[in-house]
């Protein structure tokens, strides 16, 4: 397989001290890939800041004009998410470096990747940041693969512990972006509810999945297996983007649920063997949240391995939690139900 990456350098300047959404994040990923050589069987796509063309199709020009004010005088957009002097150009590469690997993979000469960016981007709204997030990576990634490289139908899965505000609001009304998200509810930031269905020409195209703390490794594989693949084997899309968050990592220090590393590479197995069969392959994560720098580094090795086919590589040193798992098998089956996919 050709998987590649992107991994923005100048993420580094974007730092608050004491903060979660730190630096070190990536540094620890990149660490990881080259201790354990899997760097070596990839192909690093350089890194390129977004265009103003390619950031209005999701923020206002107005939001645009603040970040890059703010990036000047520091402070916060909201009180969860800083900006400092060099948050600009960070956040101009997290989305350009995800344009770029999704373009390499949709015109072929990639198949699939990962973005290994920061700042994330899931909850930054058309007009405001919020939850850590500047620019909406994985948004403006799926329009520029729309307008600039012709493709239809996007599928956005979202597995981040936290529900993807922005992600939905974006493509709320879109017929051609169908936004699945499986997150801890009620939690921040409060939207992603069962209801949440997308309106007028988008109605249908929303698939929340909201579930209490301590669900673990069976639960999210079924919901993906029994909800998610069904669902995408009817929208027919012909590229698929994964809001990448490990945060629902029973270690995470933000989140309450029960998933393990071996339960993260059997879902990226689950969505690589659908990007197989209903997109040719074209596959592209994007990574949001996960606070547990182990977790993330080995999380982030897993996925490589399982996009390379690598499956006797997958490692999970952690183990399991100290804590039972909740089942909401009930759940997904009513879910299942609602959405005209049970059996």
């Amino acid at each position: 397989m050709r998987t590649g990456y992107v991994l923005n350098d100048n993420h580094i300047r974007h730092a608050s001290p004491g903060h979660p959404e730190s630096p070190r994040r990536l540094e620890h990923i990149r660490h990881h890939l080259q201790e354990s050589e899997v760097h070596t069987r990839l192909v690093r796509v350089p890194s390129q800041p977004a265009t103003r063309e390619q950031l209005e199709r999701v923020h206002t020009p107005e939001y645009i004009d603040h970040v890059l004010e703010m990036s000047y005088r520091e402070g916060y957009l909201d009180p969860d998410t800083y900006v400092c002097d060099g948050t600009w150009d960070a956040a101009l590469h997290a989305a350009g470096g995800t344009i770029a690997l999704v373009k390499e993979v949709v015109e072929g000469r990639l198949d699939n990747g990962f973005a290994l960016i920061r700042p994330p981007g899931h909850h930054a709204e058309a007009d405001h940041g919020m939850g850590f997030c500047i620019f909406n990576n994985v948004a403006l990634a799926a329009r520029a693969a729309q307008v600039e490289a012709g493709i239809g139908r996007v599928l956005i899965l979202d597995w981040d512990v936290h529900h993807g505000n922005a992600t939905q609001h974006t493509f709320y009304e879109d017929p051609t972006v169908m936004y699945f998200s499986i997150h801890q509810y009620p939690y921040y930031p409060g939207t992603g509810a069962i209801e949440e269905r997308g309106a007028g020409p988008g109605e249908g195209t929303i698939v929340n999945v909201p579930l209490p703390g301590g669900v673990g490794d069976e639960d999210y594989v079924y919901i993906l297996e029994g909800l998610l693949v069904p669902l995408a084997r009817r929208f027919r899309p012909d590229l698929i983007l994964v809001s990448a968050g490990y945060d629902p990592h029973w270690r995470d220090p933000l989140a309450a649920m029960e998933v393990t590393l071996t339960g993260f590479a059997r879902m990226t197995r689950v969505v690589r063997n659908l990007a197989q069969e209903v997109c040719g392959g074209r596959l592209v994560f994007v990574l949001e949240g996960g606070y547990d720098l182990d977790v993330l580094a080995y999380a982030v090795a897993n996925t490589f391995h399982i996009l390379l086919e690598e499956e006797d590589r997958v490692v999970d040193p952690i183990g399991p939690g100290p804590m039972s798992v909740r089942s909401v098998r009930d759940r997904i089956e009513q879910l299942r139900r609602l959405w005209g996919v049970a059996e």
